[in-house]
């Protein structure tokens, strides 16, 4: 699983390594906090899990719009 992450085009895809580290940060927080896995758990831990969800393309890293925030 951990191999996957040695691939250049999921780190391009993501727009680097902090970013793919990021991703896969809040989405282990959020598998900790009882969220529902997007592909079968199989007896792997939550970073399996998130690893496995973002080589599969079932989450993606997404910027915040600080403008909006700004306005409210």
């Amino acid at each position: 699983m951990i191999e996957a992450l040695k691939d250049e085009e999921i780190v391009n895809r993501l727009g680097g390594r902090f970013k793919l580290t990021a991703l896969i940060q809040h989405r282990v927080r959020e598998l900790m906090d009882g969220a529902r896995p997007l592909v079968e758990r199989d007896g792997r831990t939550d970073i399996e899990v998130a690893i496995e969800e973002i080589v599969q393309h079932k989450i993606t890293f997404e910027m915040e719009d600080d403008s909006e925030e700004d306005e409210q």
